[in-house]
C-alpha cells in the first residue's frame, strides 16, 4: 500500500536506535489511521450488530451501544465454524448480569472463525467491542447486502431516534 511506503522508507533511513520515541509516534499515527479507515467501512444493523469486510471475509460484533445496554457480558454462545447463515438469522446469544440478547447475522454467508478468546474472557465484548471483542468471522456470499446496512453516521442517528 502506498500509504505505508513513506514511513517505512523514512524509518529505514534513520538511525532507529537514536529516536525510539519518534518511531513510536509515527507508527502510532499510522496504526490509528488504519483503525479510523476500518471504522469508516464498518456497517451496522438495526439490531446493533456491526460488520467490517476485508478480502471477502466479514468480522461481526456488537456495537458499543449494545454492549453498554447489556452490561457486563458473562457468557457468549456462538455457532460452530461451517454454520451457514442467512441475513437476519439468529446465530447465538450474549448473557450479561442484566439480560440475555440474541445475535443476528448482518449478511448471508458461512462462519469461518469464532473468537475463541471469548470463552475464557467474555468481558472482551465490553472492553473492546470493535477490536478484541469481535464475535465471528464469515464469508460474504452477497456483497450487495452491505448496501442495506447503516454506515456509522446513519447508525448514530438511528440510536438517537430510539433513545428519544
Amino acid at each position: 500500500m502506498i500509504l505505508y511506503s513513506f514511513p517505512v522508507t523514512f524509518l529505514l533511513s534513520m538511525d532507529l536506535m537514536s529516536r525510539p520515541k519518534m518511531i513510536y509516534k509515527i507508527l502510532g499515527f499510522f496504526c490509528s489511521l488504519e483503525y479510523v479507515l476500518r471504522s469508516l467501512s464498518r456497517k451496522f444493523t438495526d439490531k446493533h450488530e456491526w460488520i467490517s469486510v476485508e478480502n471477502g471475509i466479514g468480522t461481526v460484533g456488537i456495537s458499543n451501544f449494545a454492549q453498554e445496554a447489556l452490561g457486563d457480558v458473562v457468557y457468549c454462545s456462538l455457532p460452530e465454524v461451517g454454520t451457514k447463515l442467512n441475513k437476519d438469522d439468529e446465530f447465538g446469544a450474549l448473557e450479561s448480569v442484566k439480560a440475555a440478547s440474541e445475535l443476528y447475522s448482518p449478511l448471508t454467508g458461512e462462519v469461518t472463525e469464532i473468537n475463541a478468546a471469548l470463552a475464557e474472557n467474555p468481558g472482551l465484548v465490553n472492553k473492546s467491542c470493535y477490536q478484541d471483542g469481535w464475535l465471528i468471522k464469515m464469508t460474504v456470499e452477497n456483497p450487495t447486502e452491505l448496501d442495506e446496512l447503516m454506515n456509522e453516521d446513519a447508525y448514530e442517528k438511528y440510536i438517537k431516534s430510539i433513545e428519544d
